[in-house]
């Protein structure tokens, strides 16, 4: 059975630098605008882009492939600019993601691999069969696919299909929603959603209908919070317990999603479907090692979790009942990296906010170092040994390679579904 493409979110250098540490075959991102993520601050620059294809390069002997986000729908004083980045991005970049039928003949033009979005809500193998003869080298099928419609449409075409594994779900078709745009005059067709869909909402009875003498028939104020679930807010996709059916499928490309969330949430998750794709290929998916994946991607932010589309329309059954994070882990900012010596393998940490004890669990983030985690040991500052790290002062202690300017965090272990505050 062949392994499908592990493919993570970058949507800065140190989540693709995690992405890279744990295994993904290939990083998709975006350049500021025109993507799906233009408002999330979660974007690169085009001065970035060697930057990029040079990390992506040859990690441990493997190139990443670099998949550049072009997915927004395109205004005609648009054009040019649009392709101007194409044109600075195809050198440092493998395919470009795109949903416009504009941007899809400026890559034409241009000699531009493309693949084709789910925003374009390809369903079908007929769908599928005429994208490709236009030129698509992939097609993102859309979400609302089953399993047995996405194999029968692999079957049917011999296409190269991306399917989305994990991450958060739109309510819409395959994220096609207005619902931004007329609360907050932003878009999520132009990657500008301000998620109203994420919250509860408040429902009040508005009567049309007057009496003779123009009082409301039923007049009322009541009104009532929408409860137990947030009613158009979709739980999260994990498909870890069936890897084995996707790989079955002859999908190409597994696609977490996550360009808005942060670096231990790519690292945890890659990692995860690292595990779950080799283990498929060895004979070694159990399980057991299902309840082990479980627990590790439950540690980063998440929302209920689902199966998503895969079997079947569930209707009410995929609203999820919280509008938090359930992440049984949470980061407190602990202070910043002020020197490191290599020789030694210790750090100099400045202590800003969180103190730090001997036994702490830590990560420390870095565009360079990516996500690194550590047990702590023991604190020096100087001759002393302190026995904690309180804040405004300095510690060194022991940890592997990192950089001056890299972020410690303290990890704070949660009980199993209580809320994220």
């Amino acid at each position: 059975m062949k392994k499908p493409e592990i493919l993570s979110p970058a949507g800065d250098f140190t989540s693709l630098a995690a992405a890279v540490q744990a295994g993904a075959d290939a990083v998709y991102f975006g350049l500021g605008s025109f993507n799906m993520r233009a408002r999330s601050g979660v974007n690169f620059s085009p001065s970035d882009l060697p930057r990029i294809a040079e990390m992506c390069a040859a990690p441990g002997g493997r190139a990443v492939r670099r998949y550049l986000t072009l997915n927004a729908i395109m205004f005609e004083s648009e054009a040019e600019a649009v392709e101007r980045m194409i044109v600075a991005a195809k050198p440092f970049v493998d395919a470009f993601i795109v949903s416009d039928w504009g941007v899809v003949e400026l890559c034409k033009r241009h000699g531009a691999r493309f693949h084709i979005s789910t925003q374009m809500s390809a369903s079908n193998s007929a769908a599928v069969g005429f994208l490709t003869r236009q030129g698509a080298d992939r097609i993102v099928l859309a979400r609302e696919c089953t399993l047995d419609e996405v194999a029968e449409i692999v079957r049917k075409t011999g296409a190269e299909i991306e399917c989305f594994v994990h991450g958060a779900q739109c309510v819409a078709v395959s994220g096609r929603c207005l619902m931004s745009h007329e609360a907050f005059g932003a878009s999520a067709c132009r990657g500008e959603c301000h998620q109203p869909c994420r919250r509860r909402f408040l429902v009040k009875a508005v009567d049309l209908y007057e009496d003779a003498a123009g009082r409301p028939v039923h007049e009322s104020d009541t009104a009532f919070v929408v409860e137990g679930r947030t009613v158009l807010s979709a739980k999260d996709l994990c498909s870890l317990g069936f890897i084995d059916r996707l790989m079955a499928a002859g999908i190409a490309s597994f696609k977490i999603e996550g360009r808005a969330r942060n670096a231990e949430y790519v690292k945890v998750c890659t990692a995860a479907y690292r595990r779950a794709v080799d283990a498929v290929a060895a004979g070694e998916y159990t399980p057991a090692l299902v309840e082990e994946l479980l627990r590790e991607v439950k540690r980063v932010f998440h929302r209920e979790f689902s199966a998503g589309l895969f079997y079947g329309r569930p209707g009410v059954a995929q609203m999820t009942d919280s509008e938090d994070s359930l992440a049984t882990e949470v980061k407190r900012h602990v202070g910043v990296v002020m020197d490191y010596f290599s020789k030694a393998g210790v750090a100099q940490v400045k202590v800003q906010d969180h103190a730090v004890r001997p036994g702490d669990r830590l990560q420390i983030h870095g565009p360079t170092t990516g996500v690194v985690e550590m047990t702590l040991g023991e604190l020096r500052r100087d001759d002393e040994r302190p026995a904690v790290g309180e804040r405004g002062t300095w510690v060194t202690f022991a940890c592997p390679r990192c950089r001056v300017g890299d972020k410690v965090f303290y990890i704070e272990q949660r009980a199993e579904g209580a809320k994220r505050r």
